[in-house]
């Protein structure tokens, strides 16, 4: 798993015990925690993560999604998490910025893991066939020859990274 994941499934753990403990208290009713996603913001300015969980649960707990996300907020528990500070914004999402310092964990990561660092096992060893380049040993090479070249070899070394 990789620190970015490890991170996100920090946050969403934190964001259930949140949900769990304001259930608890009677201050939020709801027979389960929906399927909640935790991702990017297309915008910088919107954190490094964005939790639409609030949206998600406003119908079932007959409440604003923004009262239900201060409600998350208010019961956040943010220690021993690289996460600096929570904002709530628009009509409900919760917005977590990073402390940059997290980047550090990824340092011995990379020297480690060497050139396979980055890779990925997603394509779970499927091979592929990428047939790219056909340069005509009597004619002449063109840009179209060397850019089909570049691309191909290109996306031949990201699919092998992919697994």
């Amino acid at each position: 798993m990789s620190i970015v994941e490890k991170l996100k499934n920090n946050i969403k753990e934190r964001i259930i015990n949140a949900l769990e403990l304001n259930r608890a208290e009677g201050k939020l009713n709801f027979s389960e925690i929906p399927s909640f996603v935790l991702e990017v913001p297309r915008e910088k300015a919107h954190g490094d993560f964005a939790a639409n969980v609030a949206m998600l649960m406003a119908k079932e707990a007959k409440m604003n999604p923004r009262a239900i996300a201060q409600l998350i907020v208010d019961k956040l528990s943010l220690e021993g998490t690289w996460v600096e500070k929570v904002e709530i914004a628009g009509p409900g999402f919760i917005n977590f910025y990073l402390d940059f310092r997290w980047l550090y964990d990824v340092l011995p990561l990379v020297e480690e893991q060497d050139e396979d660092y980055g890779s990925s096992y997603v394509g779970q060893g499927t091979k592929v066939q990428v047939e790219f380049v056909s340069a005509n040993p009597t004619g002449l090479l063109h840009m179209g020859n060397a850019r089909g070249a570049a691309l191909g070899d290109t996306l031949a070394n990201l699919l092998k990274k992919a697994g």
